[in-house]
Formats: structure tokens, C-alpha cells, sequence
């Protein structure tokens, strides 16, 4: 995979982030006044939480020098905190585990620990608190996913708020990767607009797709006569992508259509949209018409599709 190009006002707020933060939580010095540096720590923390380990598991898990590891558990041995025993499955490694004196060691780091977490949050409102554990998880999940067969996804109805993501998402995507206009946010707004106004739950239906807890994409069915019904508004977040998400989300839609009894799907796209293209095609929706023209400030290819049910 070619290398990703980043903007370098990117960079300057990660580091930016970077100063901020770990000036506030004090990394800077000695790890929480105390003579241990973080690695230190963090090598006692994996210790104490985890069954017997080798000094290699250490080395790639928290991806330290092989060197430097070895002297911080020499200092530990030193101590009378850690103690090494006879690896049955390999005789060449040692299994590695705290003492009941590292035990005693590691216990008033850990507690000092929690106690700055919550020195920390009391300096946020607590209104405001789950808005900022949701962007560390956010942080947390951009910046190490989780394999895709991990995923929580669900597919739900839209709640109220849901509509108003529904319209942000579309305008701010869409100008972000194809550079249309607010022409095309007005005409999300009116499209959800007419969904709220209008919804008939016996013909018509909306699915929001969440991805771990969070909004990650939608998709929309509605009534456009009494045997043919319309899909609208499919959409996912780039952070969804590659999920089947999309496809899911047509799947559904068709699925409602056939068990309330339409006999034709219909759906109106752009010719620039290959990823929603190659979802319609690969359901069994054909090109029915295909019209140049100009919307959302550039020169399109309108095109509608159909699938007989």
C-alpha cells in the first residue's frame, strides 16, 4: 500500500497534543514523583497483571530495546522483586514474576496512579466527562483498530439527533472527497426533512450502522408508490469503510422491500460514486438512465438504477 501523504498542520497538532498532554500528566519527570521511570512502571504493571512471561514477550509486547529491558529487570532482581523460573516449554527462556515484595512494591504505584487519573477528571465538568472518554476511545480506536472480526456492529433504527448526523455527515464527506456544495447539503436536508415529516413505518424504514458504539454510516427506504419503493441516503464514515457495511445496509433495505411486497427498488446516484456503484451492481441493480449534468457546483453523470424483486 502506497504511503499515505499527511498535511503538515496534521503533524503540528499531534505534537502539539503531544507537548500538551504530557506535560499535564507529568511524564516529563520521574514517574509520579517517585524513583521509577514510566517504562519502569509499566514493565512492573505487566508483571503484576499478567501470568508468568519472558523477557521476549516484554521486548515485543511493550516494544523495548532487548538491552534496556535487561538492565531494568537486573535493578528488579537486585531489589528482591522479581524472580525468574525454568520455562518448561523452552529450557533457553527464564518465565518471569513479581515476588510478594514486588507485589508490595508495585501496589502504592498503581493506587498513586488512579488517584492522578481522578485528580485529573475532577478538572473536567461532569457533564462533560463522557465527551472526553469518548474521544480518548476515539483516539484509542483510530490509532489501533481492532481487527475487523472484532467489531461491534449494529444496525439500528435512527433515534432522535440521528437526522441531523445524517445531513452533517453527507455535506462535510462529500465536500471533503468530491468538492460539492451546499447545494448538495441543502438537498440532504430536504430529503431527511421529508423522512421525518412524512414516515410511514408500514412501508418505509431507516437503519443507522453503528461501529463500536459510534454513528458509522446509513441508509434509507422509502415509499415511492404503492409498488415501488426508493433507496436513499446510503453513506459511510471512511473509518467504516472495508466492513461490508455498505452492502449490509443495501441488503437490509432490499430485505424490507421484498417482505413488504414492492416489486422494484429504484435509486438515483452519481457516475463518480464507484463504491455505492459496485454495491447497486453487485445486488442486481441495473443502469436504467445515465444524464449529464451540473449539480453540487461541478459536471456530473446522473444516473438512476432499478432492481426488480
Amino acid at each position: 500500500m502506497p504511503a499515505q501523504t499527511v498535511a503538515p498542520s496534521d503533524v503540528r497538532a499531534v505534537r502539539a497534543f503531544n507537548r500538551f498532554y504530557t506535560q499535564r500528566i507529568g511524564i516529563l519527570k520521574r514517574y509520579l514523583d517517585t524513583d521509577f521511570t514510566l517504562t519502569e512502571v509499566r514493565v512492573l504493571y505487566e508483571l503484576a497483571h499478567r501470568p508468568p512471561l519472558t523477557a521476549r514477550e516484554l521486548v515485543r509486547d511493550l516494544e523495548l530495546d532487548a538491552g534496556y529491558l535487561s538492565r531494568i529487570l537486573r535493578r528488579f532482581e537486585d531489589k528482591g522483586w522479581l524472580a525468574r523460573e525454568r520455562n518448561a516449554e523452552d529450557a533457553r527462556q527464564h518465565l518471569l514474576r513479581l515476588t510478594e515484595a514486588g507485589y508490595a512494591t508495585f501496589a502504592p504505584l498503581q493506587q498513586k496512579s488512579r488517584d492522578e487519573a481522578a485528580d485529573l477528571l475532577r478538572t473536567v465538568a461532569p457533564p462533560a466527562r463522557p465527551r472526553l472518554i469518548q474521544a480518548l476511545d476515539t483516539v484509542h480506536r483510530l490509532l489501533e483498530p481492532p481487527a475487523a472480526d472484532a467489531r461491534r456492529i449494529v444496525l439500528r433504527d435512527p433515534r432522535p439527533g440521528d437526522m441531523g448526523w445524517v445531513v452533517q455527515m453527507h455535506a462535510e464527506l462529500y465536500a471533503r472527497e468530491y468538492g460539492w456544495n451546499s447545494e448538495f447539503e441543502a438537498l440532504v436536508a430536504e430529503i431527511a426533512a421529508r423522512f421525518l415529516r412524512d414516515f410511514d413505518p408500514a412501508c418505509e424504514k431507516g437503519w443507522i450502522a453503528e461501529v463500536d458504539g459510534e454513528r458509522a454510516g446509513c441508509v434509507f427506504l422509502v415509499r415511492k408508490s404503492a409498488t415501488v419503493a426508493q433507496l436513499r441516503l446510503l453513506a459511510l464514515q471512511p473509518e467504516a469503510r472495508g466492513l461490508g457495511l455498505g452492502g449490509r445496509l443495501t441488503d437490509a433495505c432490499i430485505a424490507f422491500a421484498r417482505d413488504k411486497g414492492y416489486r422494484r427498488m429504484v435509486l438515483w446516484t452519481q457516475a463518480n460514486l464507484a463504491a455505492a456503484r459496485a454495491i447497486y451492481a453487485s445486488r442486481g441493480f441495473v443502469l436504467k438512465e445515465s444524464v449529464p449534468n451540473e449539480a453540487f457546483g461541478k459536471k456530473l453523470v446522473s444516473e438512476t438504477w432499478e432492481l426488480r424483486l
